[in-house]
């Protein structure tokens, strides 16, 4: 494979990087608007049953429309759009452009999975953006077939070479334009894939593969938290008896809907938070920023309950003095392959929920977390 020259590497990071930012907000902080994507669509019937009955992109516009109108009834101010309503075709970049320019507060892609041999591979998995982690030279070999599936869209568009730069997604090695850029949204990402991974976890497809990190195109340009929901396997009877079903269809619904819940609860749940401007750092008599005092129980409580605040989740083990933190001495945890790493931890929720209104203006995604036994989960 020819790859990337140096000079499509630079343009594709200065095009992610030219991704708007919105302005922190004078008041308190509400989820407005979420966008709902149904994979595939059109000429692109995406994962297709072995008795060529059933196309993955009707089952994801089905079930994207059951929790369009879950959503939309329970929260009349939550302005509920779709990348498609209908079976048509729409290209893999402009179902994110789509979702920018309805300056979404999250992003949810319904999708459906399948092996080409087999029928024991079963149950939903639930995926963020980032690079899995790495078998040799491989950047995502943990789900390399799903990624080059869900990828390969693009090459049904029109002039795909040009427009996405010479990637192909049939290649690994094309992979490498992620590593050039960084998901600001990745904690808030993070933490929604874990409200879904938990609240189908008791649906009608009840075996769940986890949560991942995997270079989806589709989820490269999205300007917000967002995940990539494969629901079940086209290729496992059980899995496809349910997705055939309208009552399975509808399950799978509520329970997304479920997670949309408790990610929008924590979401406006944020305090009125000041401009970032308005925010004045404490200077020692010498006249120098202060730094954060080191917190206790620097790797994880031994005993008891922290609340804290979740700054980062990471495939790599960073340094704590590294100038990410602002200052602040982060508290490590490492759950499976990500170290997640979480500043101002205390024993009171109540002063974690204080810090947190200073720190959000600075780490725009950080959200409030429980600590116990070793792991951490978000606040409710």
């Amino acid at each position: 494979m020819k790859l990337l020259s140096p000079l499509s590497l630079m343009l594709i990071a200065a095009a992610f990087l030219a991704i708007p930012v919105p302005a922190a907000s004078q008041g308190p902080i509400k989820l407005k608007t979420v966008v709902i994507d149904p994979g595939h669509g059109g000429k692109d019937a995406g994962c297709v049953s072995r008795d060529k009955k059933t196309f993955e992109k009707n089952i994801a516009l089905d079930i994207a429309l059951r929790l369009n109108r879950k959503i939309a009834s329970a929260f009349p101010d939550v302005d509920v759009k779709m990348t498609r309503s209908d079976d048509h075709f729409v290209e893999l970049e402009q179902r994110a452009v789509f979702a920018n320019k309805a300056n979404a507060n999250l992003f949810i892609s319904v999708h459906v999975n399948s092996v080409e041999r087999g029928t024991s591979a079963n149950g939903f998995s639930v995926h963020v953006l980032g690079q899995s982690q790495r078998k040799g030279n491989d950047l995502y070999s943990k789900n390399l077939d799903l990624v080059k599936r869900e990828n390969s869209v693009i090459m049904l568009e029109d002039n795909f070479e040009t427009r996405y730069q010479g990637f192909d997604p049939n290649d690994p090695q094309s992979s490498i334009i992620f590593s050039l850029m960084q998901n600001a949204h990745l904690s808030a990402s993070l933490a929604f894939a874990e409200d879904v991974a938990g609240a189908m976890a008791g649906g009608p497809i009840r075996h769940s593969r986890g949560v991942s990190q995997d270079p989806f195109w589709v989820l490269w340009r999205t300007a917000m938290p967002s995940v990539l929901i494969e629901v079940g396997f086209m290729s496992n009877p059980d899995d496809l008896a349910v997705m055939r079903s309208e009552a399975g269809r509808q399950g799978i619904a509520d329970n997304i809907f479920k997670a949309f819940c408790v990610f929008k609860t924590r979401y406006d749940g944020s305090a009125s938070i000041p401009p970032v401007e308005d925010v004045k750092p404490v200077v020692t008599p010498s006249g120098e920023p202060a730094v954060p005092a080191e917190p206790q129980h620097r790797n994880g409580p031994k005993d008891g309950v922290l609340y804290g605040i979740q700054v980062l989740a990471i495939g790599k083990k960073m340094d704590p003095k590294d100038p990410f933190f602002q200052g602040y001495e982060p508290m490590e945890l490492k759950v499976g392959k990500l170290y997640k790493y979480i500043i101002c931890p205390d024993t009171y929720l109540s002063q974690a929920k204080k810090s947190y209104t200073k720190v959000v203006t600075i780490f725009k995604d950080s959200y409030l977390v429980k600590v116990e036994n070793g792991a951490s989960c978000p606040v409710r």
